[in-house]
């Protein structure tokens, strides 16, 4: 367990160096950033996610589940409660935002798109890393669906 939070850690800071790129016209204009800061900007959803939903919405056992990935992936950066202030957080530039504050204004397919693609593009040049090569795609929605609990 020492070795993947480790592993996270390095890919987390290593990752601010590189520039992944993202694809899609069509878009969802309904989410935004997660950027932090006070003023949220519209950032838009690429298409091949913009019309997703959650199959797990509400569902209590998966957001168990997905605190549990929260805890050991996320947290370190965003913070126990999600807030942005995890022990990481005070040497990334960006800071990570306040997850809880932000997540009920966020689509489904929003959530899903930045935590499967991590944050190493335009405009959000942040560290995280992207988790589509990490997590199956059954636990970025269990922490989508806790993360939509926080923000309840």
């Amino acid at each position: 367990m020492a070795k993947l939070y480790s592993l996270m850690m390095i890919m987390a800071f290593l990752g601010g160096f590189g520039l992944t790129a993202c694809t899609g016209n069509e878009a969802d204009t309904s989410s935004l950033d997660l950027t932090p800061g006070p003023v949220a900007t519209q950032v838009e959803t690429p298409a091949e996610f913009a019309g997703m939903t959650n199959p797990f919405s509400a569902d209590s056992m998966a957001a168990s589940e997905g605190k549990t990935i929260y805890q050991t992936n996320c947290a370190s950066c965003h913070g126990e409660s999600a807030r942005g202030d995890g022990p990481a957080a005070t040497s990334l530039d960006p800071k990570p935002p306040d997850l809880a504050e932000k997540v009920s204004t966020l689509t489904d397919g929003y959530l899903y798109w930045r935590i499967s693609e991590g944050g190493m593009m335009e405009p959000f040049h942040s560290a995280m890393p992207a988790w589509k090569t990490i997590l199956s795609e059954e636990q970025i929605w269990q922490l989508v669906t806790y993360l939509q609990e926080l923000g309840g």
